[in-house]
């Protein structure tokens, strides 16, 4: 099977773009910078999706749907919001299209069905949420109000790659409406929570929960809230983000409430979300020179059993067994894929599979059955164990347990390894070139945040809610700070 990867260590990036290939997960469209998510890379998605869902709805949170087009006089009512978006629109003018005149061959945009108003291709939901949150908004009794949507959105991203960014993408976007900036900013943070939480106990991955700064903050947000994680190649990428949107949407679309007190107020705003970029983060969190490396938790298929046999009596035996493994490990919630397939051989099961990460490989050898044997090899090491095949079941359900821890402390280890206290610009020039997350002090003026970007391509990651207060100086400017923040270069 030519399936072989390119190594990390020789071109990161066509590694990644290969193995998103190569693993089924999905492929470039013919539509420029957009793809197509295969059914294996779907399914994950799919995994993503139910188990933030039900921490959505049980932290009081409903499903709705909004339109996918956008009037773009809404953008304009907020102008922080439309300078931030302005450049990723795709714009509809047109609603219909009419075969070309004199006779040439194609199709053109009809003169007669211009629209009165351009629209925008959903790059973001705010703006038509909040004006359509001005009809559902009239009293304090109606707040607050807990709404998430999963859709697809449209960024006109120049520079795509498959997951990480692309010109359509899938996402959730939740948009709540409250009486009082202390509910809304208790919403935002606990929306935090949430993805930090799924990210380290579902996807094994470690990541620093902060505050961006200005500069990297979303358009029209008062603060921005982040997870950030640290990738294989020592770049950081923005896992998940939480806005505390202060008055700003409620004053540009005038939603207001009679308070308890009697008196119109305006509404304050949050939204959060998190996107399909998250399969890029667990592509490049965990996976190998083989292949994907998937955390059980995720993994559409946790146990393969693979059966190796000559003659029809031995597979008759292995399909006993391999009987009751299956009703064991699906009893125990547990997806398993007996591979009985007579088309292909063992090796090339056992490639494809671990191509594909799945996490636990049970062989079952006619041999070591005899013998009472099974053979069990877990992803995450690429190691092999014998055991009896009386002790399977229990082993089985306790490794991918392992499996899962291993892989997250496997990932904090590597962070914690590359992450790095910087105090001079001349040991910052030196170490960003090394990759990793420095910590440095910062004198908190957007000028100097931009200033270093600009010589280095590293920005401010996040600035740590849980970092300790620590005078400084601050690594370019030398003026005083209070706190180190977290520099990298990033997707």
């Amino acid at each position: 099977m030519a399936k072989k990867l390119v190594k990390r260590s020789e071109n990161y990036s066509e590694w990644y773009n290969e193995l998103v290939v190569k693993a089924d997960l999905a492929e470039n469209s013919a539509v420029r910078g957009c793809m197509v998510i295969k059914p294996y890379g779907y399914a994950i998605w799919e995994k993503i999706q139910r188990i933030l869902d039900d921490f959505f709805k049980e932290t009081g949170h409903q499903n709705a749907y909004f339109p996918i087009f956008i009037p773009k006089s809404y953008f304009e009512k907020e102008a922080e919001h439309v300078e931030g978006f302005a450049k990723e629109c795709a714009v509809v003018t047109h609603h219909r299209l009419k075969p070309k005149e004199n006779n040439e061959k194609g199709l053109e945009c009809d003169p007669n069905a211009k629209l009165e108003e351009e629209l925008i291709v959903r790059p973001t939901s705010e703006t038509i949420i909040w004006d359509t949150y001005r009809g559902w908004v009239q009293s304090y009794r109606d707040l607050p109000i807990l709404c998430n949507q999963w859709a697809n959105v449209v960024r006109w991203e120049m520079r795509t790659r498959m997951f990480l960014r692309t010109a359509e993408f899938l996402w959730q976007e939740g948009h709540t409406a409250h009486a009082t900036s202390e509910e809304a900013i208790e919403e935002t943070k606990k929306m935090l929570d949430v993805y930090a939480h799924f990210a380290q106990k579902f996807m094994a991955m470690p990541v620093i929960k902060g505050v961006k700064s200005p500069n990297e903050r979303f358009a029209g947000a008062i603060d921005t809230y982040c997870i950030e994680a640290m990738m294989q190649d020592g770049k950081a990428l923005q896992a998940g983000t939480s806005h505390f949107l202060g008055q700003n949407f409620a004053r540009a679309f005038d939603v207001k409430f009679l308070s308890k007190e009697n008196k119109l107020e305006y509404v304050w705003a949050t939204s959060w979300g998190v996107s399909t970029r998250l399969m890029g983060a667990l592509i490049m969190s965990h996976s190998d020179d083989n292949g994907l490396v998937l955390p059980p938790k995720l993994a559409p298929l946790q146990v393969v059993i693979i059966p190796i046999y000559k003659t029809d009596e031995e597979f008759e035996m292995i399909n006993n067994e391999a009987d009751k493994i299956i009703s064991f490990l699906k009893s125990r919630g547990i997806s398993v894929k007996y591979d009985d397939r007579k088309e292909y051989s063992a090796g090339w099961k056992f490639n494809e599979y671990e191509l594909k990460g799945v996490p636990i490989r049970i062989t079952l050898g006619a041999r070591d059955l005899k013998e009472g044997l099974v053979e069990v090899a877990r992803r995450d090491n690429l190691t092999k164990e014998t055991i009896s095949v009386d002790k399977v079941n229990e082993y089985t359900e306790n490794l991918l347990e392992e499996i899962q821890k291993n892989l997250f402390n496997r990932a904090l280890s590597f962070r914690q390894t590359n992450t790095r206290k910087v105090n001079s610009w001349e040991e910052f020039l030196v170490e960003i070139e090394k990759g990793g997350f420095l910590l440095c002090h910062w004198d908190g003026t957007p000028e100097t945040e931009e200033k270093i970007k600009e010589l280095t391509k590293a920005t401010i990651r996040c600035i740590p809610l849980e970092g300790e207060e620590e005078e400084g100086k601050c690594v370019y400017s030398g003026k005083k700070s209070n706190k180190r923040v977290v520099f990298a270069r990033s997707y």
